[in-house]
């Protein structure tokens, strides 16, 4: 095992708390296009998934919705995203701190199923982007998104990396799996033990402040 040089993060439930907000949008939205959804759906069944994939499952489920609403639904969907991060976006309790310790002496980026617009924005709300600069990897942008292990892939070339020389840190299992098919480590925040299983290959942290242990643990392995 390669010595840990890159610290990959996801956004969404990792960094920032948006994915109830998240979940709540897509409640509002999706049931005007005509297709039946719920706050607790996404948070159970869809937390991390593209939104097009969510809409896809949700048509072969409920029938197909015409295309000029699709995307007028999509739009409408992102906007009220946006403005719902201005006022509403928590930041993960001790992730501050976290970077603080980690960020000097390692390479940090971000790598998010999410739009290249949205990740902007969380960072700039929750006055974390400081630590990531422009490392900031949008599977909207490289084309792959999670659980394709190909954003993270992307991520680790454009910090000049190999796979084995990066820790990806990921809430949902999407990321999770996307970072362990790319060959990374993985420290897999999970919200929800008593639902969600972490993989073996995986390392389960219950809070973030356990995040800069866990890379000492991993370099001193070796």
């Amino acid at each position: 095992m390669a010595r840990l040089k890159c610290l990959i993060f996801d956004c969404d439930g990792t960094l920032v708390d948006s994915e109830p907000l998240l979940a709540e949008v897509l409640a509002q939205t999706l049931p005007e296009a005509g297709l039946p959804f719920s706050a607790s759906d996404y948070m159970n069944e869809f937390r991390g998934v593209v939104y097009a994939h969510i809409v896809a499952e949700l048509e072969q489920r409920h029938g197909a919705v015409d295309e000029t609403l699709k995307k007028e639904t999509e739009t409408r969907m992102r906007a009220r995203l946006m403005a719902g991060l201005k006022d509403n976006l928590i930041v993960i309790e001790g992730i501050e701190s976290v970077m603080e310790i980690l960020a000097p002496d390692y390479l940090c980026c971000v790598a998010s199923n999410g739009p290249l617009n949205k990740i902007r924005q969380s960072m700039e709300v929750s006055g974390l982007g400081h630590f990531f600069g422009d490392h900031l990897f949008s599977a909207y942008e490289v084309g792959h998104f999670k659980p394709d292990p190909r954003l993270f892939l992307h991520a680790a070339h454009a910090m000049g990396v190999t796979p084995e020389e990066c820790l990806v840190i990921d809430d949902a299992p999407v990321g999770v799996t996307a970072a362990l098919d790319a060959g990374m480590q993985v420290a897999h925040i999970n919200h929800f033990p008593d639902e969600e299983q972490t993989p073996a290959r995986a390392h389960e942290l219950l809070h973030m402040k356990d995040l800069p242990a866990l890379v000492e643990r991993l370099n001193q392995a070796l």
